[in-house]
């Protein structure tokens, strides 16, 4: 029965530990110092990697579909198309946060968990600070903040790279245009924004739950900073199916 209590536990631990991040702040000035180095920290440190990443792959992408998938009985623009279709219902939205979730989640759960073991949690605890809320609330809320214009970024780095690869001679500027402009459901991107949000309080929470709960040394903080990364991807997979679903 234990494969059944100990995550039955550590959903209760976690809901408890929610309880107390979302507790009143004492002090909104000393929070708001904290929720602007997270948004600095967790969000602008990270359009790089978004750029860079999302480039590459919308490049990829236009190319497998105009030499594996285009055929004469199918339309020229069918390329645009698909590449536009596959940015914003998933790449720009899951799979990056996916990305997101190894390097933020692993930042915010072994930054924590490091605080843990040294001491300094309970030291605030001893000064009378809600060590939860003060650590773990700008971290969500920043995390939350940035996420969707990561997502955006991802989106416009991704049809740059489609771009640059028409450049190339594989598809006409024109043909790859008309196809991102066919049929454009504008919902698909509000789709891939709202996702986001819940993607981007999923990394923050649970990365923050292992890093404040772990117990033990340096050894320890490793291994919460991947049971971090790995129950983030999970819960993100998971929660894509629902979300999916429910806004479709």
């Amino acid at each position: 029965m234990n494969f059944i209590y100990k995550p039955l536990a550590t959903f209760g631990r976690y809901i408890l530990l929610m309880g107390k991040v979302f507790s009143r702040p004492e002090r909104f000035r000393m929070y708001w110092k904290q929720y602007l180095k997270e948004m600095q920290q967790l969000g602008i440190d990270s359009i790089g990697i978004v750029l860079m990443i999302s480039f590459f792959i919308g490049a990829v992408i236009c190319i497998q579909m105009k030499v594996n998938v285009s055929s004469p009985w199918m339309p020229r623009f069918s390329t645009g198309f698909t590449t536009r279709e596959i940015l914003l219902l998933e790449f720009s939205s899951s799979i990056m946060c996916l990305i997101l979730a190894g390097k933020v989640g692993s930042n915010i759960a072994s930054e924590i968990g490091t605080m843990r073991v040294t001491q300094q949690i309970d030291a605030l605890e001893i000064m009378g600070v809600n060590s939860a809320s003060f650590l773990i609330l700008p971290k969500i809320l920043g995390l939350v903040t940035m996420i969707p214009f990561l997502v955006v970024f991802s989106m416009v780095a991704g049809f740059g790279g489609a771009y640059g690869i028409s450049l190339m001679g594989i598809i006409t500027p024109e043909d790859l245009t008309y196809g991102l402009q066919h049929s454009f459901n504008q919902w698909y991107l509000w789709m891939g924004i709202i996702k986001s949000f819940f993607f981007a309080f999923i990394i923050a929470s649970v990365s923050a739950f292992y890093g404040y709960t772990v117990e033990g040394g340096s050894v320890e903080v490793g291994k919460a900073s991947t049971d971090s990364v790995v129950h983030c991807s999970m819960l993100i997979l998971f929660a894509d199916i629902f979300l999916t679903q429910l806004l479709s």
